[in-house]
């Protein structure tokens, strides 16, 4: 998998009440893993929304693999999948582990399969979405056999960590060269937290540009805070806000 490379100036996204983020300045090679960092609030969630295509900057410039944004955000989105983002990629708890990679499988091939793939036979075609699945699994260290049901287990019985890799596993299906990530220190130990930046850091190695969002990144990590002072921010705001809403149709999962 390649990576993109990821470049941004005097980045902001504006709202009705204020910026999200300002004055934002990045380049990131392809294949970097690059933590967003700021409190709640800070807009790290809608700069990662941006730069995977999903949020639409008011000021700037930003270029994903040399696709400008905003203007080429239909082909960002291409390029790009997120993960863990509370109103864009929420697993249903009712729903098993199985469940969700098959709807993730289905959803795929709808919106990317060809008419020159639809003539092959179904036993191939199935064949290539299970060495997909498997590949996503194995990528995230997720093993559903492991599991307390396997993967009829329901995500409202999985252990944090063990979401956090179904959410990652599902935005690998597409096979992404940009991969967006919410939330990796929330609700998790100091050891889990450390597994998790160890597994970003190996996806990243494997060629895929991450980029991830956290209150604090660790000290090998590189880091952009969107804590800056020249930001319009309000203790109460979320970090996308009220009328700067992600594009639903961002990636094939469940809004």
């Amino acid at each position: 998998m390649d990576g993109v490379r990821v470049t941004a100036g005097g980045l902001g996204l504006k709202g009705p009440r204020g910026y999200a983020f300002r004055g934002v300045d990045l380049d990131a090679e392809a294949g970097e893993l690059i933590a967003l960092t700021g409190p709640s609030g800070s807009g790290r969630t809608s700069l990662l929304l941006t730069l995977t295509g999903r949020m639409r900057p008011t000021e700037g410039v930003a270029a994903i693999d040399g696709l400008e944004l905003p203007r080429r955000m239909h082909r960002v989105r291409g390029l790009a999948s997120v993960a863990n983002v509370a109103g864009v990629t929420d697993l249903e708890p009712a729903l098993t582990v199985g469940e969700h990679l098959r709807e993730q499988a289905l959803l795929l091939r709808r919106f990317t399969g060809t008419p020159r793939a639809l003539p092959r036979p179904r036993a191939e075609r199935a064949r290539e979405t299970r060495e997909r699945v498997d590949a996503a699994l194995a990528a995230v260290g997720l093993d559903p056999d492991a599991l307390p049901k396997g993967a009829r287990t329901a995500v409202r019985d999985l252990e944090r960590p063990q979401e956090l890799r179904l959410s990652l596993a599902l935005a690998l299906l597409t096979r992404p060269r940009l991969l967006g990530v919410d939330d990796v220190d929330l609700k998790l130990s100091a050891g889990e937290r450390a597994d998790l930046w160890a597994l970003l850091g190996a996806l990243a190695r494997s060629g895929v540009t991450v980029l991830a969002v956290c209150r604090d990144a660790p000290a090998d990590i590189r880091a952009l805070s969107t804590a800056r002072p020249d930001t319009t921010t309000h203790p109460d705001t979320p970090d996308h806000p009220k009328g700067t809403a992600p594009d639903a149709h961002a990636q094939p999962r469940r809004a």
